[in-house]
């Protein structure tokens, strides 16, 4: 019988884009090929060792998890394209094996399938799925992470007897995913016997809902349960989903009375994320809460000169200098921006000048109309204008219509727009509690999407606020 493998690289490329962002996959994978497979032997033609090494490097967990769905065992090879105009090609052993055979039940269950707590019963079964490229060596240290890094390395010397559990937060882009990620590396290599997961927040609730769905609730649970050192990214996503947080509070019960170590990040603090349980909110600050700020330019710098480096670039300084300055909110966006300038010298046999970062920079830079800074105050000062009210009366202790509604309404936009926490928002309007602004943003949150009046007044606010 003959075999299209040619048709299996194509569902593995589309798995690839199915799991990474339309850049990165346009970036890198849309110029990978499928040459032959012969003898469990792949061969796949890349245009540049470039590219062959940011998969090796980046994606080999991804392309990994592909391979071994589509094709089984397999010995990867690449033919590295050297000369474009011949089309003279080299070839280059892959640095892993799949080595997994498609019977084998464990290795082929999809990532979302709750797992089965008979599976891996020792640590080097278990896939504790840590991104091989975010350790301590490539985490660059900066005023805006030294705190959460120092922690981190103390917790891997010595999980569960320092902070227990560590709650890393900033916004998106900071370093939170990178450092965690390290944190389990470095537990693994001094503390080998260790079971260490890491898991989004968003597929934790997918694995528990398909174990519901199949009615194997205390096999999910069990095999929770058996983890020594267990990282929840994203955990804001478990807002709202009371089940879901319902299982999380048993299973964080139980590895915290055993003393496991736990590591939970997200991109607010605890006491920030709506919709969250009163008894999961309480763990979550039993602990340590550490945040990572957004870079600063001297941080941008180094993050940018060390990939560089790494990828034995040759950059000059001003250019380095130049996007640090315009790049400001994330570090995915400085090596996104490194990577789109590698490529396109590639592919394009251009230089890397000053017109090509100025091509590519819209994609990455944001608008200076969304890099404006929008404070509580401002937000206050246009809804005032808007009801046409004086702030103190906003700030007043009545609870008087339409004051209150008023009042509701210039925290929910505050909580949207400020990096101000629930707390800094209710002291700055009248004293009023956590609860108080909990509630108020829940209120008009609800009734937006069922008065149009009030959906009305928002709209016209948000305007104002950006004009």
């Amino acid at each position: 019988m003959n075999i299209d493998y040619k048709s299996k690289w194509e569902n593995c490329r589309q798995f690839i884009s199915d799991n990474i962002s339309p850049e990165q996959y346009k970036t890198i994978f849309a110029f990978v090929e499928f040459e032959s497979f012969t003898d469990g032997r792949l061969y796949l033609c890349v245009p540049s060792s470039f590219v062959k090494d940011v998969i090796e490097e980046k994606y080999l967990h991804l392309m990994r998890t592909a391979l071994r769905r589509f094709f089984g065992e397999v010995s990867l090879f690449y033919r590295i394209l050297k000369d474009k105009e011949d089309g003279t090609t080299a070839t280059e052993e892959g640095t892993h094996k799949t080595a997994i055979q498609n019977t084998t039940q464990q290795s082929t269950r999809p990532a979302n399938i709750a797992p089965n707590q008979l599976a891996a019963s020792n640590p080097n079964e278990l896939d504790s799925q840590l991104n091989a490229i975010y350790n301590f060596d490539t985490f660059i240290e900066g005023d805006s992470n030294r705190l959460a890094r120092s922690v981190g390395e103390s917790i891997a010397k010595n999980p569960a007897k320092t902070f227990n559990p560590l709650f890393v937060f900033g916004p998106s882009g900071c370093g939170k995913s990178h450092l965690v990620n390290a944190i389990g590396w470095k537990i693994k290599e001094l503390h080998p016997q260790l079971r260490v997961l890491y898991i989004s927040a968003h597929l934790f609730t997918v694995q528990w809902g398909n174990a519901v769905r199949k009615n194997v609730r205390n096999d999910f649970i069990a095999f929770y349960q058996t983890i020594d050192v267990l990282i929840i990214d994203d955990v804001q996503e478990l807002s709202g989903k009371q089940d879901t947080q319902n299982t999380l509070f048993h299973i964080f019960n139980h590895l915290h009375l055993n003393k496991k170590q736990i590591i939970l990040t997200a991109d607010r603090p605890p006491i920030d994320i709506l919709g969250l349980e009163e008894r999961l909110l309480t763990r979550f600050k039993w602990g340590l809460q550490a945040e990572i700020e957004k870079p600063t330019k001297e941080l941008r710098l180094s993050i940018l000169h060390a990939k560089v480096n790494q990828e034995g670039l040759n950059i000059p300084n001003n250019i380095l200098s130049y996007i640090a300055e315009n790049i400001v909110d994330s570090v995915r966006d400085l090596e996104g921006m490194i990577n789109s300038l590698m490529a396109h010298s590639i592919v394009y046999n251009c230089d890397i000048d000053m017109n090509l970062v100025n091509k590519i920079m819209p994609k990455f830079k944001a608008r200076e109309d969304e890099n404006k800074e929008i404070t509580l105050e401002a937000i206050c000062e246009k809804v005032c204008e808007y009801f046409n009210i004086t702030v103190e009366t906003l700030t007043s202790r009545t609870r008087k219509q339409p004051i209150s509604y008023i009042r509701q309404l210039a925290i929910y936009l505050a909580n949207k727009f400020t990096g101000e926490s629930v707390v800094q928002i209710g002291q700055k309007l009248g004293g009023r509690n956590h609860a108080t602004v909990i509630h108020a943003i829940k209120n008009i949150r609800s009734l937006e999407s069922i008065d149009q009046k009030i959906k009305a007044d928002i709209e016209y606010l948000e305007n104002l606020i950006h004009a």
